[in-house]
């Protein structure tokens, strides 16, 4: 056919979902900015949406949602 089967069997509403993870990732990480992917996933569950770490991990790389590094 010319194109991937990856692309072809692609769902636009997983990209709906991660932008509604991202929106609230980015709330989280303007109210703490020193989370890292491991507390953005435990305030995540503890607001009740369930997503895999890795894929916090690579949506936080992705939005540049890097923390701020504390000062010791």
């Amino acid at each position: 056919m010319g194109i991937g089967r990856s692309a072809f069997y692609d769902t636009p509403n997983a990209r709906a979902r991660d932008l509604s993870i991202v929106a609230e990732m980015k709330t989280i990480c303007d109210e703490f900015e020193a989370y890292g992917y491991r507390r953005v996933d435990a305030e995540l569950r503890h607001r009740g949406i369930v997503v895999n770490a890795k894929k916090i991990r690579r949506l936080m790389h992705e939005h540049a949602l890097n923390p701020k590094q504390r000062r010791r």
